[in-house]
């Protein structure tokens, strides 16, 4: 459970009356967690057991296509990851931010997401979570952001809280005072590095640490999310192959904010539970996205284009100008980019989302759907099985 330490506060901001008079407010202060103990009953060890088993049989049967498409479930990890957060943006609208085109503000952050989770995982797969690689992480994700950029890749040195509006007074949480970020991230990687809790159960703890500390001034969610995914990186669970498993916790976002408020007072079985059972769904959707995206792969590949561009269009669910000229004039320097596009695009297999005449964008249709359909799957699943739960 969490301790609690009264600070001084005065209002920056002119705003209501009873903001401004606002002297103190009460931080949540979360207890040290490097040495903590923690053991599942029988029915969540059962759940832990089934989620390790489907993570390592969707590593082992489907790695070898699903990793070459490690960056599609980066990204529909970080687009679902930032829904939680309210920003909204489409595969479409990504691509489009990606060259340059910021018609929508929100897949700008989404584009970062991506970036920042797949440089965090990877950097998990050396065997340790770092205080860099988390710093590193937060420094992508918010590298063009108009308010926070200048908070980017560093512990916050203020006090910060959420929900309430322009002051704590009404806050749904108020994390701990910025003095205390340091030590208490420094016990949070001890914790990480331990190998003695169930890999999934060390994530979901992590993570509700990670949140409760709320190290950042802004981005916590995400980079907290991503945390989840490196944790069972440096574990060995999923050594190709990254779950989404923001795509239920978004689907649930009101339960999922539930379970880490009671994990504050110490309930942290349901929050476990539930992590096992989000990786388990997103991992029989995977399997099928993964047959699905082979033979997508395959299709491609009948097409008799540069080897090279078959697997940039097998892998990504768009694709820009600029890779589409690397990959050709690395290859076969012949082939005209537009006269390549035209073909793809007849046959189906590239849809434009720019319509400028330098530095474009094309959909990767038969990639792109499926990200879709299997967030659709995900999101339907897990709202069925809500009805006739409740």
């Amino acid at each position: 459970m969490h301790g609690r330490v009264v600070q001084r506060w005065r209002s920056a901001l002119r705003g209501p009356r009873a903001d401004r008079l606002l002297t103190h407010v009460v931080a949540s202060v979360p207890p040290a967690v490097a040495e903590a103990r923690w053991s599942p009953d029988a029915g969540c060890e059962q759940l832990l057991a089934h989620a390790t088993h489907a993570l390592r049989t969707l590593d082992a049967e489907h790695g070898s296509v699903l990793a070459g498409l490690s960056s599609v479930l980066v990204r529909t990890e970080a687009v679902a990851s930032s829904r939680i957060e309210h920003e909204h943006a489409t595969v479409d609208d990504v691509a489009r931010a990606e060259v340059g085109i910021r018609t929508n503000p929100s897949a700008t952050l989404v584009a970062h997401a991506g970036t920042a989770l797949e440089r965090l995982v990877a950097s998990a797969a050396t065997g340790t979570v770092t205080a860099s690689a988390l710093l590193d992480a937060h420094r992508v994700l918010l590298a063009d952001d108009p308010v926070d950029r200048h908070h980017a890749g560093r512990w916050r040195d203020v006090q910060n809280w959420i929900g309430g509006g322009a002051s704590p007074r009404l806050a749904t949480y108020v994390p701990p005072p910025p003095e205390t970020v340091p030590a208490l991230m420094t016990d949070l990687l001890a914790f990480v590095q331990r190998d003695d809790l169930h890999p999934i159960a060390q994530a979901a703890l992590a993570h509700a640490q990670f949140e409760s500390i709320h190290p950042f001034t802004d981005g916590n969610g995400r980079i907290g999310r991503a945390l989840v995914s490196a944790v069972l990186r440096r574990r060995g669970l999923g050594t190709r192959v990254t779950a989404p498993v923001a795509v239920v916790l978004a689907t649930e976002r009101s339960r999922y904010f539930g379970l880490l408020e009671a994990a504050r007072d110490g309930a942290v079985d349901d929050l476990v539970a539930d992590l096992a059972i989000a990786i388990g769904t997103v991992c029989d959707e995977a399997t099928v996205s993964a047959l699905t995206l082979a033979q997508h792969g395959d299709r491609i590949r009948g097409l008799g284009i540069a080897p090279g561009l078959v697997a940039v269009l097998a892998q990504q669910p768009f694709v820009t100008e600029d890779t589409l000229d690397r990959v050709l004039w690395a290859e076969r320097p012949g082939d005209r980019t537009d006269a390549v596009v035209h073909r793809l695009c007849g046959a189906g297999v590239l849809r434009p989302v720019t319509a400028r005449r330098r530095r474009r964008a094309w959909r990767v249709v038969g990639v792109a759907d499926e990200i879709e359909a299997f967030v659709d799957r995900v999101t339907d699943g897990v709202r069925a099985r809500a009805r006739s739960s409740g």
